[in-house]
Formats: structure tokens, C-alpha cells, sequence
């Protein structure tokens, strides 16, 4: 089977979102360059430099399938049934949300109530040999506790912002988890790509 990877668009020190759950600039580097990309969806077109455009096609052309927890599903208001990024997505929860199934048959979402190392497992039947995606930081955290992750993917935008309610991984229970030098360092406009492996 594939790899599991979190992912997240991160500031320098280490904020996916503001107190209020706005980005402000974290992703202005999707929009800045001059290669336009259609999504994998088609739903709209980012527009990046040549670096990341590469980068970026690397990336969404090795995803499988995504594991997401139901906050980010809540605020995505679940993607209207098909993510950007045209993969089977696998949401945690504790309650299957029945109104949003029944108004999307056809959504190729799958609702896991017992656990992140549930959703995984089933991610990875899903994507097969292809690469199971962790976005959100604490999905990613349970994971990275539980020994689930084998990367970790940062897009890290160099902008300090100061204060967030939603750092990356947030308060782990062990001290320290230490990853390898970077697989990956691709440098952009505004935003460095980079790939940790996570030792096991």
C-alpha cells in the first residue's frame, strides 16, 4: 500500500489559521505565479511559479485518497460532494452527519465513529498504492501519536502571525517526535515545499 502523509499550509511559526479560522496570506502563493493549473476537480485554477507548478502536479497526481476530521468537513460544508482535489475523502466523526449523505448520493465520502486509525485503514483501501493524504492538525497529531504517518508535507509561507488557534499539530503527549532530513525542498514564490520523513 502507499504512503501516509500529513499535509498542511503552514506559517513560520507553525499556524495553519488565525484566532477567527481565516488564512490571511498563507495561501496568496497559489495565485502569484504564471503557470496556471486547473485542479484536479476543475473547479477553479491556481495560478503558480514554475517550481511549485511542478511540485504541485507531483503531488496531486500521487493522491489516493484524503483522511480530513469533521471541523474541516463542517467548514468545507463538504465541499458541495467533491473535494478540489477529485479524491475519496474519509472523515472522522463521532456522528454521521445523515442529511448531507442523503443529499449527496453519489459523494464519494466515507463516515469513520471509531477512530483515526479506523479512517486509515480504510484510506488505504481506498487509495491503494497511491498516497493517503492527513489534512487537518489534529487528525494529523493522532495520527503522528498513533505511528500512522510516514511523511510529513509542509508548504511553509514565510510570514510570522504571531497568534492562532490552529497550530499544525498542537500539544503532542510525547515530548518530541523527531523527523529525518527532508526528502523534499522545493523553493517557490513566497512558499517553501518541503517533505520529512517520519522515522518508525
Amino acid at each position: 500500500m502507499g504512503i501516509v502523509q500529513a499535509q498542511a499550509i503552514m506559517s513560520l511559526d507553525g499556524y495553519i489559521a488565525k484566532p477567527d479560522n481565516t488564512i490571511g496570506s498563507l495561501f496568496d502563493w497559489l495565485q502569484n505565479g504564471e503557470v496556471a493549473v486547473p485542479t484536479p476537480a476543475g473547479d477553479f485554477t491556481v495560478h503558480l511559479s514554475a517550481a511549485s507548478a511542478q511540485h504541485w502536479r507531483q503531488w496531486t497526481s500521487s493522491l489516493g485518497a484524503l483522511v480530513c476530521g469533521r471541523t474541516l468537513f463542517d467548514v468545507a460544508e463538504g465541499w458541495q460532494g467533491r473535494h478540489t482535489l477529485d479524491v475519496p475523502i474519509v472523515v472522522v466523526t463521532h456522528q454521521i452527519p445523515a442529511d448531507w449523505v442523503e443529499q449527496h448520493p453519489d459523494a464519494p465520502f466515507t463516515f469513520v465513529t471509531d477512530g483515526v486509525a479506523s479512517a486509515i485503514g480504510r484510506a488505504k483501501e481506498l487509495a491503494g498504492d497511491r498516497v493517503v493524504s492527513v489534512a487537518g492538525g489534529t487528525i494529523a497529531r493522532q495520527c503522528l501519536e498513533l505511528g500512522l504517518l510516514d511523511e510529513v508535507a509542509i508548504d511553509l509561507v514565510p510570514v510570522v502571525m504571531g497568534e492562532g488557534n490552529r497550530p499544525f499539530f498542537g500539544t503532542l503527549s510525547a515530548d518530541e517526535v523527531p523527523l529525518g532530513n527532508p526528502t523534499t525542498c522545493v523553493q517557490g514564490d513566497r512558499v517553501t515545499h518541503l517533505v520529512f520523513p517520519v522515522a518508525h
